[in-house]
């Protein structure tokens, strides 16, 4: 298989998304992360933590913008699958209430992460590259 290569401004791109996604998090969700409410709802607290743990890995994409390319596609893929299925019937039964409109308002910039993604690198490095073997190799 040949080797992709990722043009600069491509990988500027990329830490440029995660940057967005570090300071994003860190104004929105670590001053709760810092300074806990003692009263804050079980999934509130799982989600906050989940986005705080996100905007670590980011901070590491600002330096390996190739290799933290997973997170980014998971970011992508929980945002278009709860967008499609939560946000889209509300909206088309037009029962969105305010506080999923404001979450989906967040959650479509997501439609950024298309556009830098290096969708050439993504195909040969997680679809076309032969995966780690699941076996001891046989010496001999």
């Amino acid at each position: 298989m040949p080797h992709v290569s990722v043009p600069l401004y491509r990988l500027y791109l990329l830490r440029a998304m995660y940057l967005l996604v570090v300071v994003g998090l860190g104004l929105m969700v670590w001053p709760g992360i810092l300074h806990p409410n003692p009263n804050r709802e079980l999934m509130d607290g799982v989600v906050a933590c989940m986005l705080a743990a996100f905007s670590l890995l980011c901070l590491i994409g600002l330096r390996y913008p190739l290799q933290m390319l997973p997170a980014l596609m998971w970011e992508l893929l929980w945002k278009v699958i709860w967008l499609s299925t939560v946000v889209y019937p509300h909206w088309a039964a037009g029962t969105l209430d305010e506080a999923t409109t404001t979450n989906a308002y967040y959650c479509a910039l997501v439609i950024l992460i298309p556009i830098v993604m290096p969708w050439r690198y993504v195909w040969d490095h997680y679809v076309r590259k032969a995966g780690d073997r699941w076996k001891v190799a046989v010496q001999g």
